[in-house]
């Protein structure tokens, strides 16, 4: 039952991060923003989550599961309503940054959860699907948000968004009253001072996580803010044409975290050392994604669209095995910090990216300088993994 808890977790989470995305020609036309303007606001929501994650990860390694997954949905789900109230930038720009501090809690709560309830051969699996549904939340969003927001209006769309996390923390408590969850996992209060972040920052093995975090997972929010942009600008796609290719597009994306998972969880059952395994999954899944130089080439939609998808199902396989590899290298009191880490990493990189891309389209250019760097961050990741994490790590796992 925690594992399909988690799983609507993400369902939630990613509906409440592409929702601007799909949304964005209404919101437009209705407060009049730019390009530039809109890379602006998901650039601070960028920044918003980064900075939390400073702090989240003690948090959640201090509170547990139990506590801290339910205080971030109600938190988010505030900050998802109030988006509905927002009448200039500015004002979304600030239901937008409440909305990036207080989902950072949710990533190191699954992961610790993960590495706590799971054992090295199950890890990657179950954290798969967990990330699997992440993708089902991106499938649906844009079949149903177009459809709420074209009959009642964008500002209602952001207000189900919110009941939908209240929903969800209402059947948290009510499942698990009175189970002994929160026992477990719970990190000694030393985990939350500035010197616990201090000896992290001077081990090798934590700057493997963040610099690589930070080149893989820009990836990620660059083609989840900007590709209904793309398909928009680019081939003239209704907010009602954005269904099919996304839907498609982040099924390649849930795909890619189930076998990813999937394939490394079955390399350590047969013999392999977890971090071995990881790798060599992380390595596959490199010369997958360099698909994604084709797609600013594509001579139509739906051949974008299949590059995308090999793109960012590579994606998601590389990131499944990044978060259990720090499982795998990390102390168990120590992982819910190291994932806010390497998490804070990834967003400053993510809100460089979509920061940039805004900026660059609206000086008149186009999308393939971006698209190429995407296609090759997943090597200088895995390149940096191997070259910076110790020998130790790599000989015995």
């Amino acid at each position: 039952m925690l594992l399909v808890l988690l799983a609507f977790v993400g369902v939630i989470n990613y509906a409440d991060l592409q929702s601007i995305a799909i949304l964005k020609p209404l919101i437009e036309r209705s407060i009049g923003w730019s390009d530039a303007d809109y890379g602006r606001v998901v650039a601070m929501f960028q920044l918003a989550t980064a900075l939390s994650y400073l702090w989240a990860g003690a948090v959640v390694d201090r509170l547990g599961v139990k506590r801290s997954i339910p205080v971030a949905v109600t938190s988010f789900s505030i900050a998802d309503a109030a988006h509905a109230l927002a009448r200039t930038t500015g004002g979304f720009m600030l239901a937008r940054i409440g909305l990036g501090a207080s989902e950072s809690l949710t990533t190191p709560a699954i992961i610790q959860a993960t590495g706590a309830y799971f054992e090295p051969d199950r890890r990657a699996r179950m954290l798969g699907l967990i990330n699997s549904a992440n993708s089902l939340g991106a499938i649906i969003t844009p079949l149903v948000i177009p459809t709420v927001a074209l009959t009642v209006g964008w500002r209602a769309a952001f207000v189900l968004l919110g009941i939908a996390g209240f929903l969800w923390t209402t059947v948290w408590i009510v499942t698990l009253r009175g189970s002994r969850l929160s026992q477990r996992g719970v990190a000694p209060a030393p985990r939350s001072t500035p010197q616990g972040y201090l000896r992290l920052l001077k081990e090798r093995r934590t700057w493997a996580i963040i610099v690589g975090k930070a080149l893989a997972d820009q990836v990620w929010w660059l083609l989840l803010y900007w590709t209904p942009a793309f398909l928009h600008r680019t081939f003239h796609l209704s907010i009602r044409a954005y269904g099919g290719p996304l839907a498609v597009m982040y099924g390649g994306s849930m795909l890619g975290s189930i076998v990813g998972g999937w394939a490394s969880s079955r390399l350590v059952s047969r013999g392999m050392g977890a971090v071995a395994a990881r790798l060599a999954v992380m390595l596959a899944c490199s010369v997958i994604g360099l698909a994604l130089f084709g797609v600013p080439h594509a001579g139509g939609v739906w051949a974008a669209v299949a590059m995308l998808t090999i793109g960012i199902a590579a994606m998601q396989g590389f990131s499944v095995n990044m978060f259990t590899l720090i499982t795998d290298v990390i102390e168990g009191e120590r992982v819910g910090t190291v994932t806010s880490l390497g998490a804070f990493a990834g967003n400053i990189a993510g809100m460089a990216v979509v920061w940039l891309c805004g900026v660059h389209l609206a000086s008149g250019g186009g999308y393939a300088p971006f698209f190429d760097f995407a296609a090759v961050s997943f090597a200088l990741a895995l390149a940096w993994l191997r070259l910076v994490m110790p020998q130790a790590y790599l000989r015995g796992a």
